[in-house]
């Protein structure tokens, strides 16, 4: 796996690359500002971009945009983004574009390095990796159709998919039956007009659709 990192902070932008290498994951750029990587990805074509949302010059939400713009260079490309805020109005565009691959983790879970590196993998390998605070700050913004349409416990179940968590992962955490969960996603599905997709590219969509309410 190759992957553009963009962070200004040089301690934690050292310290990431230093955690991928140990993973044998090839850090091809390292950059402290969105225009450069812009310029990192047109150039190194990567397979993840890891993205701080405040960067200079006005610190706000240059990475956000950035990753946005990145997107738009390489349609689809897996962005991971980094903060310690929630940036809203940009995360919604980010996290609703139509795609997998994205991942929105809050700078204080990179302290737990093995959830760190299994959001990188996930994100990567196109599926997602959302905060559960990031999760609980969109979710205030109301719902809308037709997630309403859910039960509680699918939007339950719903919400840990956003988490990126696998249905054994979801049962153990609701201490239900592998087969309750397939049985609940299977619902999420129908009820969001996913059909005629693969079981994988539905996920990500109800996710999406989820998060982009």
């Amino acid at each position: 796996m190759r992957v553009v990192i963009a962070e200004d902070a040089v301690l934690l932008r050292a310290g990431v690359i230093r955690l991928l290498a140990d993973e044998n994951i090839e850090t091809v750029a390292a950059v402290d500002n969105g225009d450069d990587l812009l310029g990192a990805v047109k150039e190194h074509r990567p397979d993840l971009a890891i993205v701080d949302v405040r960067m200079p010059p006005t610190f706000t939400d240059e990475g956000l945009r950035a990753a946005l713009g990145a997107r738009e260079v390489i349609p689809g490309l897996p962005v991971l983004v980094l903060s310690q805020y929630v940036e809203e109005s940009y995360a919604v565009e980010l996290l609703s574009g139509g795609a997998g691959g994205v991942g929105y983790l809050l700078k204080e879970r990179v302290a737990d390095v093995g959830d760190f590196l299994d959001a990188v993998k996930r994100v990567a390998g196109g599926g997602t990796a959302i905060d559960p605070d990031v999760i609980a700050q969109l979710m205030a913004r109301g719902r809308k159709n037709p997630l309403d349409s859910l039960t509680a416990r699918e939007s339950e179940v719903l919400g840990l998919m956003a988490q990126g968590l696998s249905n054994t992962a979801i049962a153990n955490s609701l201490v239900v039956s592998h087969g309750a969960v397939e049985k609940h996603i299977g619902n999420i599905f129908a009820k969001l007009g996913l059909e005629a997709s693969s079981v994988e590219h539905r996920r990500v969509r109800a996710v999406l659709t989820y998060l982009g309410r």
